[in-house]
């Protein structure tokens, strides 16, 4: 034992002990727990505890303590008790990926690097928590990374008319050199319902012009800007061109289909993944007196290519026509902020401009409003609202349409105002998608604006492209956004990149500072089987790795950590419940057993052992006994004992005293000693500025809320050193 006194204690009590198993502390009632009601501890009590060393004193094996980053930096009382304490600290949610990865899938270290330089210097260690869970993720951006790719339609009314296209019968259009054939393909486009253009070019192929389709006559408006776009592929690496008639004044070469602008250039290459086409033709480019203008599709470079473009996103918009109806909100893009959109109702969310490729729907920017409340029958509580440019007219017909995606499921509806003249959108839920969401209505006379109703479903939601139109202006909306959803291959392997990403980058990183790791935690389900990612958490923060990525998630995030660790740093698995449901237990060994058949080494098991009073103490001890016959370091890993209440009687903390030395004691006891990591105790005190998110209004921990050790902290240091340390003490003890 490392223990020591400074306090005189009797000499018997410096015999060397035999063996822990042997020298536990009898379990039963300590007759110094007392059986005094009140919230005050008899003074006798308290003077004895006071005598008592610092917890780490008595301890054989590595005792921890999990704490907060910022309270440990920024409170010297705390961070005094746990610095003379403990041997070692686990950050109770700072490591976690929803604390370090911002939007962009980048790791902030600062936090941590400080903390950890901090620790370093107090003597103590830091036990890294956690790699792999599927909470306290930055669930946003890894949903974003694997979300469908929606692409923007064009800018303008497409004056193509693509029935013929998508019919088949390519009525208007010429295809001059069919090659293989020219053909209407059913579900092959961008999405697994649109229809595309198949172009198959011959054995023989060699010519541009070889395997070519010609547009219908586009009508041309002098002085007039064009764009021509569209989505393509090709099974195997192709080339091609697009070339115009005699109304261009340069045919060829032919425009680039990567420029943004005029430039000429020779061809442009395809590939199996789909790529945009948008060229653009500037009044200069028309021959003096052309009313029309044709394309061509050239794609007979080269033989035995078959190219595929898509339906839906073949369009020639005139980009100086008109662009569709008035807009009825002066600020509807975002591009220039959130001018002209404010809080209503007295909110007092969050409202500011999105940034970021995922959550801009198009242009440079979007509205943002992250709101934590959720109250489904007034969706009112969160409420942002702008002002029309001019009043509606009663009776006539009016459309709002906007985009939006919610960083989880959410909920919205628009309502316009002001109350008097209120008409209500029913609620529409929202993804982690771009969804276009379009409200029709027929004006009461005199709204004046309008407002998004986001009460109904906390989150963080961005909003773009809002339109109000009267329907009554010239020419019409753009063409419809394309959704493409990734394949179950593709998010495997997205997810599987960021997995590496993220591990690679922690170990790398900390390799000199942490050498041991929750890699995996919580992989189990109640029943001991694992989860699969359908146990349906909505929580912003919840991601579920094994839904991408399978059984094997545990493996590959094993081997990473291994990979680029340290050979000598120990990794576990943790999880919870392990005491109260065996069959959990169980489980999780089953999987630590799965993990290692598959190359990986799991080092340690952790139970964390979050347990109350009336937890069973016979199925504590079958939990051990299990856990040491694993062969496996075994580590309680968040011990926390709760009373129910923030306001505990004396015989409340007394019970609490003695299952901490309970499980302490059997630990020690089922565990054998090579197999012991040791144990750390979950939060230090039981000030509420610890339990605003975990266990509120509650009593936990070994230090009350003015971090006065409680009768707890006896318990542990007895429980610890296998007796009843205050035996040895000499001298006079108050009297109660």
């Amino acid at each position: 034992m490392k223990y020591k006194f400074i306090i005189p204690i009797i000499a018997s009590s410096l015999m060397i002990l035999s063996s822990c198993d042997d020298n536990l502390m009898e379990w039963g009632k300590d007759p110094e727990h007392g059986e005094i009601t009140g919230a005050e501890l008899p003074l006798a009590l308290v003077e004895k505890i006071s005598r008592y060393e610092p917890l780490k004193v008595y301890s054989d094996f590595s005792l921890g303590n999990g704490i907060g980053i910022s309270l440990y930096m920024s409170d010297a009382n705390y961070r005094k008790i746990v610095n003379e304490n403990f041997d070692e600290v686990t950050p109770g949610y700072e490591m976690k990926h929803g604390a370090m990865v911002n939007s962009k899938g980048e790791i902030n270290f600062t936090n941590v690097d400080a903390f950890i330089a901090a620790t370093k210097s107090a003597g103590l260690k830091v036990f890294g928590h956690t790699l792999i869970w599927h909470s306290n993720q930055n669930a946003s951006y890894l949903n974003g990374i694997i979300a469908p790719t929606v692409i923007p339609g064009s800018s303008g009314t497409n004056i193509l008319d693509l029935t013929p296209i998508k019919n088949g019968t390519f009525t208007g259009w010429s295809r001059n050199n069919p090659g293989k054939g020219i053909t209407t393909v059913a579900n092959s486009g961008l999405t697994s319902t649109s229809a595309a253009i198949q172009l198959a070019s011959s054995a023989t192929s060699a010519a541009a012009y070889s395997l070519q389709l010609t547009s219908p006559n586009v009508p041309i408006v002098a002085g007039h800007n064009y764009e021509i776009s569209f989505y393509i592929k090709s099974d195997v690496a192709g080339k091609g061109r697009i070339s115009f008639n005699a109304s261009l004044t340069n045919q060829y070469p032919y425009k680039d289909w990567f420029a943004t602008g005029g430039t000429w250039t020779e061809a442009f290459a395809t590939t199996s993944s789909w790529q945009q086409v948008k060229i653009k033709l500037a009044p200069g480019d028309f021959k003096t007196g052309s009313t029309t203008f044709q394309f061509n599709l050239d794609l007979g470079y080269l033989p035995n290519v078959t190219y595929l473009i898509d339906a839906n996103t073949l369009a020639v918009v005139d980009l100086d026509a008109a662009t569709g109806p008035v807009n009825l909100v002066s600020n509807g893009t975002f591009n220039s902020g959130i001018t002209g959109w404010t809080r209503a109702n007295g909110a007092a969310d969050a409202l500011s401009a999105g940034t970021g490729t995922a959550n801009v729907y198009e242009g440079s920017g979007s509205m943002k409003v992250v709101n934590a409340t959720s109250t489904a029958t007034e969706q009112w509580r969160t409420q942002i609202q702008t002002t029309f440019t001019s009043a509606l007219v009663a009776g006539k017909s009016y459309t709002i349409s906007y985009m939006i995606r919610s960083e989880a499921a959410g909920s919205v509806r628009c309502s316009t105002t002001p109350g008097t003249l209120a008409s209500y959108q029913g609620d529409q839920a929202t993804t982690t998608a771009w969804k276009l969401i379009e409200w029709k209505i027929t004006a009461k006379g005199g709204e004046t604006g309008f407002g998004f109703d986001l009460g109904g479903a906390a989150g963080t939601y961005y909003i773009d492209n809002v339109l109000v139109t009267d329907g009554t202006s010239s020419g019409g909306g753009a063409t419809a956004p394309v959704t493409i959803d990734k394949t179950d291959a593709e998010k495997t392997k997205i997810i599987g990149d960021a997995m590496t990403d993220w591990i690679s980058k922690m170990m790398t990183h900390y390799k000199t500072g942490v050498f041991a790791w929750d890699v995996v935690n919580e992989p189990m389900k109640e029943d001991g089987t694992l989860r699969n990612g359908t146990e349906g958490d909505t929580a912003t923060d919840y991601f579920s790795w094994v839904k991408y990525l399978g059984k094997d998630y545990a493996v590959t995030a094993f081997k990473l950590a291994r990979q680029y660790g340290n050979a000598t740093d120990k990794l576990f698995i943790n999880d919870y419940n392990l005491e109260s449901r065996l069959d959990k237990c169980d489980g999780l060994i089953e999987y630590v057993k799965y993990i290692e058949s598959k190359g990986a080494t799991v080092d340690g098991i952790g139970t964390q052992m979050h347990i109350g009073l009336t937890t069973d103490k016979d199925k504590i001890v079958q939990m051990f006994q299990k856990l040491a016959a694993s062969g496996k370091l075994i580590k309680i890993s968040e011990l926390d004992i709760r009373l129910g209440t923030a306001t505990p009687t004396v015989a409340q903390q007394a019970s609490q005293a003695e299952m901490y030395q309970y499980v302490i004691d059997m630990y020690k006891k089922y565990i054998p000693v090579p197999q012991q990591y040791g144990i750390t105790i979950w939060g230090v005190s039981d000030n509420a500025k610890e339990h605003e998110y975990w266990l509120p209004n509650e009593s936990p921990n070994l230090w009350d809320a003015n971090y006065v050790r409680k009768h707890a902290y006896k318990g542990t240091a007895d429980g610890l050193a296998g007796k009843d340390v205050s035996l040895g003490f000499s001298g006079e003890l108050v009297k109660p």
